[in-house]
């Protein structure tokens, strides 16, 4: 059987990749899309997502417009990454439709709960900052028991990019992941991290990608190659990583990743590190027992490790074809 998946998005060049996958890939029966502001405004973040679906044929999707902006500071970009219009500039045909009338948290309120209905649960995707994940989750807990897992695109380890200690997502709302992971915890979702300690290593060559494009025709194949080309010129490389579609792969493919169950924190202060995900990596109860913090009741699944030419044919395999 498919499983139930909820995608929430910013797209975004890597969450256009992502969103491919999911619309395409058997294993997958993608239910919703939420989108929220981040890689670009909530408004372009919308059309993208409706443009990516439409190049995939899945007009049955309905898309939410969730957040505009994060819960507390004034919302931030990345342009620089993902071009103007925040999907690489492709000049790519947009969608003349418009999305569902209900707002993202709505949205997703409605296919959870019609899901424990039936006695399923979903599986919810974030690869956005988790603004309207963690509004859906303090605003309706009744939903839990709906969710299977979540299994987000955000955090490191280890190094950041937005900034030298924090991943965008994160960043860009840092108290939307706080949230989201305090109420998982507290709700009994369990939570997967695909971080930036994975993110770049499952890549799609600049040949690769080629192939991709000339299968013509403004279908799911020639908008994938033209993602991956977009990074290629953007970043002056070979090769270009699918980001945010290898959260997706772990959601079809778990044993592609290696993982360590693992307490985390969310640093909202600190002049230089807000937003980075704390990963406790200690193995000594003394040192935990001696923390005046205590250990972090937020225990997520940590992506430490990927099989990265793995993923990269899952997602090749999957968005070649109209």
């Amino acid at each position: 059987m498919s499983t139930p998946l909820i995608m929430d998005v910013d797209t975004g060049v890597d969450d256009a990749c992502a969103l491919l996958l999911a619309a395409r890939h058997p294993a997958l029966d993608l239910r919703a899309v939420s989108c929220v502001g981040g890689n670009t405004d909530v408004d372009s973040v919308v059309s993208n997502t409706l443009t990516v679906l439409d190049a995939v044929g899945r007009l049955d999707i309905p898309v939410g417009r969730g957040a505009g902006r994060p819960l507390l500071e004034a919302p931030v970009d990345a342009r620089h990454v993902h071009g103007e219009d925040g999907m690489g500039d492709l000049d790519w045909p947009q969608s003349a439709r418009t999305p569902d009338s209900r707002h993202s948290v709505e949205l997703m309120r409605d296919v959870l709960r019609d899901a424990m209905s039936r006695g399923e649960r979903v599986t919810i995707a974030p690869t956005a900052p988790m603004t309207n994940i963690a509004l859906l989750l303090r605003t309706y807990p009744d939903v839990a028991k709906g969710i299977s897992q979540i299994v987000f695109m955000g955090g490191a380890a280890d190094t950041g990019n937005a900034t030298a200690s924090a991943e965008f997502n994160v960043f860009h709302d840092p108290e939307a992941t706080a949230i989201t992971l305090a109420a998982a915890a507290e709700l009994g979702i369990p939570v997967t991290m695909y971080g930036l300690d994975v993110f770049y290593d499952p890549v799609v060559t600049r040949q690769q990608a080629e192939a991709l494009i000339a299968e013509g025709g403004h279908g799911s194949g020639e908008l994938a190659g033209r993602l991956i080309a977009f990074q290629c010129d953007r970043f002056e490389r070979a090769s270009a990583t699918i980001g945010d579609a290898g959260a997706v792969c772990a959601v079809i493919d778990p044993e592609g990743v290696t993982c360590s169950d693992l307490p985390m924190r969310v640093e909202l202060a600190g002049a230089w590190s807000r937003g980075r995900t704390i990963v406790d990596r200690r193995d000594w109860s003394g040192d935990h027992a001696h923390d005046p913090h205590g250990r972090s009741e937020s225990i997520v699944r940590v992506a430490l490790d990927v099989d990265g030419p793995r993923y990269t044919r899952l997602w090749l395999d999957t968005v070649r074809g109209h």
